[in-house]
């Protein structure tokens, strides 16, 4: 891997609704534990991806996903001091969910089975997805966004158990959760939430954590962020943000914040704020999109070369065109396509 600077871009498309997309290099980045109310598919180029996820540490390295359902707590790491690449897509619980409906046979609410699944080819489909929504080529990214989700889904995915609440602990951890939603900017303590609950602190804090997967001091903070996230996108200062969902100021957000989404709240709201701002132009993908490797499942990338220009119309009426564009030796064939289409047996 080449280069040791961290950087990351976190970012959305208009044309992709639903979806948030993400580029990142990180070296000595740590994600403290968190939750995404969208599902993660991220995949890794370079280094390894070292996530706690159903109690026990996941490695994802190259040509590998770290494949994350909604609402499942989960850290990140490095797993070595080169760090990690990756880009990731997270497309929206009802969007995966009209996918699923539309092209498997999966019942229910669906969801990944593994969280780390090693295909190359799915790999170079969400990074695809990054490069068609950086070149304004929205046919292309919710196409291949589709497809993406597809062949996930159909090789690592299934029907994921409906959350009920059973026991006495599950119900003890529901109500906290429901005071601490309502409380956010404003928390009791430990001893006050159980007490309120009827229960001792410890039993509360066993109950939480089997339920939710985190402490409810650590679920807060993610819910904060969650929060100010929204926030942010709809307008909001960081500086106002941090103070409406309970930080003690900016700083505070920040550092959470950064821990949890991996970038800023400034350079989020940035980035987000720079897409809506842009103006319309047309979706024409460029000579980077044309010229990418585009690789069939079970055979290896392609080349597309550079068109040469077309040569000058004859200018003898008897031999003169008939003004027809000639097609791109640049775009990728049909049959490319349809080897990925969710009807095929590759998808």
């Amino acid at each position: 891997m080449t280069g040791s600077a961290e950087r990351a871009r976190h970012w959305t498309y208009a044309e992709l609704p639903g979806v948030d997309l993400l580029r990142a290099r990180y070296v000595r980045k740590t994600f403290a534990r968190h939750t995404h109310e969208h599902y993660v598919m991220a995949a890794v180029t370079d280094g390894v991806d070292v996530f706690h996820h159903t109690g026990a540490d996941r490695h994802a390295g190259p040509g590998t996903l770290a494949l994350i359902n909604p609402d499942t707590p989960h850290t990140g790491r490095g797993g070595g001091p080169e760090g990690w690449r990756y880009g990731a897509v997270y497309p929206a619980p009802e969007l995966v969910a009209a996918i699923a409906a539309e092209t498997t046979a999966i019942r229910g609410t669906p969801g990944f089975t593994e969280p780390v699944f090693a295909d190359p080819y799915a790999v170079a489909l969400v990074h695809q997805v990054l490069r068609a929504a950086e070149d304004g080529n929205a046919l292309a990214a919710d196409t291949v966004l589709r497809l993406a989700v597809t062949r996930l889904l159909r090789r690592n995915g299934g029907s994921r158990p409906e959350r009920t609440v059973r026991s006495a602990g599950e119900r003890v951890a529901a109500r906290a959760r429901a005071v601490l939603e309502e409380r956010l900017t404003a928390p009791p303590t430990l001893e006050r939430l159980a007490t309120g609950l009827g229960v001792s602190p410890f039993a509360l804090l066993r109950a939480f954590r089997d339920a939710y997967g985190m402490p409810p001091h650590a679920w807060l903070t993610d819910a904060r962020v969650r929060r100010a996230r929204h926030l942010l996108d709809a307008g909001t200062t960081p500086a106002e943000a941090a103070v409406a969902v309970g930080f003690t100021d900016q700083p505070h957000l920040n550092r959470h914040f950064t821990r949890i989404v991996g970038v800023p709240p400034g350079a989020y709201q940035r980035e987000r704020k720079n897409v809506q701002d842009r103006p319309a132009r047309l979706l024409v993908a460029s000579s980077a999109w044309q010229n990418e490797h585009h690789p069939r499942n079970g055979h290896p990338p392609r080349t597309y070369a550079k068109p040469s220009p077309p040569p000058p119309p004859p200018r003898s009426r008897r031999t003169g065109t008939d003004g027809r564009i000639p097609p791109s030796s640049a775009t990728p064939s049909a049959s490319v396509w349809r080897s990925a289409s969710p009807g095929s047996p590759s998808a």
